[in-house]
């Protein structure tokens, strides 16, 4: 079957099964059909230049492209290690990071390294010097779900 659907489409089987897998990765993301559907692609423009010859039956074709799956999902794999997370909000789903330089008034005093502030809408365990409630404080930083204070 496999053989017949290849010789039938020749060199377009391999893009159509490229475009397919591209398309598929749109419905399912994961960043892992992208490369296996770039190697589909590739074994395509392989199969333009090489469809009269003897050796390329479909066997070959498929072990072709096995091999550029593998390699296009390594170079894949390194490349978005380096690159994947650059994005304008990189402490989108980190909000106590986020908070980080924000100040604000102790709701409650800090008595023995603990306290609370409101931010917005939202009350917050910190850590920092003891010190009485109303008093300015900005985050310095975060451990777990706890704030960082220094008072200003």
């Amino acid at each position: 079957m496999i053989a017949s659907l290849v010789r039938e489409m020749g060199p377009w089987a391999w893009w159509i099964f490229g475009a397919i897998l591209l398309a598929a990765e749109i419905l399912v993301p994961g960043n892992v059909l992208v490369w296996i559907g770039l190697a589909a692609l590739a074994t395509g423009l392989l199969s333009n230049f090489l469809w009269t010859a003897d050796w390329w039956n479909w066997e070959v074709q498929w072990l072709v492209f096995a091999g550029l799956a593998v390699v296009s999902v390594l170079i894949g794999r390194r490349w978005l290690l380096r690159h994947g997370n650059a994005n304008e909000e990189p402490t989108l789903n980190r909000r106590t990071e986020s908070l980080i330089g924000r100040t604000a008034d102790l709701y409650e005093p800090i008595v023995n390294g603990r306290g609370r502030i409101r931010i917005g809408d939202t009350m917050w365990m910190v850590e920092g010097a003891d010190a009485p409630a109303g008093t300015r404080v900005k985050v310095v930083g975060s451990s777990g779900s706890d704030l960082k204070v220094e008072a200003i």
